[in-house]
């Protein structure tokens, strides 16, 4: 009889693991289309997957009363199966969010809060993933959230303090996530936003949207949503910074390498695979421009080596895991209306120094296209368009190609 049970319990538990490869196997369907739209119960700001390409997380965030603030969580068998199942309500309006590399909590940052969750029981209906919550810092805006490659510490940025907040995430998980795993925190201009890791993980590159006053930097732009023919100018550049992402463990006040103008709030980043080049969207210039990554820390006067004029008031921007394209979400968020279509720019990083002629083509959009997040596997280019309220979901072998 013992036997018996053993050979059926091996025997179910075969037949799980089965039905999981099967159903990972179901996950990695090719698209049968370039691109697909998904509605959302709610204006989406930022998309991520699981590891396995499985589940979709999307933060979505609304005034309307039948709408709610949360984490919509969509089951995915492929491009073309993807359904919302549920909606893990938060407080406030989620902005970005990050999963721990082990796959097994998720972190928003939620207003003035930073939010954890089990990501176990995200994608089990019914129950309560929330394990804790504290605040950054008072009125802080946080909007953006990543994690360093071992789990251990998280970087979240606040964009009206100014500053990034560093948590020491080992201590939070030991401590019932308390405001006491806050190590500090990184200066930075006005509205910092971007936070992206060089490949090796020793770099954190963040955006300001304008130079604070102490730094003295000349006035070149103008203010954004004032008619461009009348508005003067009167506000200095943005920034690039770059962090020492060690060093911002232990002593964040004294972390920063570099500070470089980056044009005209520069708003998102994001690094070339191989972690030569950083690319920023300029999104009072109309604009995309490239950086040299060494060139940031020893000859910032000649680092950015690119200018490349997309569609208007860029914002979302990703590389593709190949590094053959950078797309840019170009929203128009200044002019869009609710149900205005606008596009992406596609760009050719090896043609660069023909401006315009980079642009390889565009990608219709929605309304207001925010956030774009490369799929764990690269296959898929996952777009956020905020005031269509939907999700979609563009083919990255589908791209096109050059003219």
């Amino acid at each position: 009889m013992v036997k018996m049970l053993s050979r059926l319990s091996l025997f179910i538990v075969f037949g799980f693991l089965i039905a999981q490869r099967s159903h990972a196997a179901d996950c990695a369907t090719p698209a049968t289309q370039p691109s697909r739209t998904i509605q959302l119960p709610g204006r989406p700001f930022r998309a991520i997957t699981s590891a396995d390409g499985c589940w979709i997380f999307v933060s979505v965030s609304s005034s309307n009363p039948k709408e709610v603030n949360g984490v919509a969580v969509l089951r995915s068998n492929g491009n073309a199966d993807v359904a919302v199942v549920r909606v893990v309500p938060v407080e406030s309006a989620p902005g970005g969010l990050v999963l721990t590399h082990d796959g097994k909590l998720m972190i928003v940052a939620d207003d003035e809060f930073i939010v954890f969750l089990d990501v176990e029981k995200i994608t089990r209906d019914g129950a309560d993933p929330v394990v804790g919550f504290f605040r950054t810092q008072r009125d802080a805006q946080s909007v953006y959230v990543n994690v360093t490659r071992d789990d251990e510490f998280a970087f979240v940025s606040d964009e009206a303090a100014a500053s990034i907040t560093v948590i020491n995430l080992k201590l939070a998980r030991q401590n019932g996530f308390s405001e006491k795993s806050i190590v500090g925190r990184i200066p930075t201009g006005d509205a910092p936003i971007a936070l992206t890791f060089s490949p090796d993980g020793k770099l954190l590159y963040t955006t300001s949207e304008v130079a604070l006053k102490e730094w003295a930097w000349p006035a070149k732009c103008k203010s954004e949503g004032e008619d461009p023919s009348t508005a003067k100018i009167s506000i200095p550049e943005g920034a690039l910074i770059v962090v020492d992402a060690q060093k911002a463990k232990t002593d964040p006040a004294n972390s920063v390498l570099a500070r470089v103008p980056a044009g005209c709030s520069p708003v998102r980043a994001a690094i070339a695979p191989d972690g030569s080049s950083v690319w920023v969207t300029m999104r009072n210039g109309d604009a995309v421009a490239g950086f040299n990554a060494a060139k940031l820390l020893t000859e910032a006067d000649h680092a950015r080596f690119a200018l490349i004029p997309v569609g208007r008031a860029p914002v979302g921007i990703a590389v593709t895991v190949d590094g053959k394209h950078i797309l840019s979400a170009d929203s128009n968020r200044f002019a869009a209306g609710s149900g205005t279509a606008q596009s992406l720019s596609v760009i050719d990083p090896k043609r660069v120094a023909e401006g315009t002629g980079a642009v390889l083509g565009t990608i219709e959009a929605g309304s207001f296209p925010r956030e774009l997040t490369v799929s764990s596997d690269g296959k898929t280019i996952l777009l956020t368009n905020y005031l269509s309220n939907s999700l979609q979901l563009i083919d990255a072998q589908h791209l096109p190609m050059k003219k």
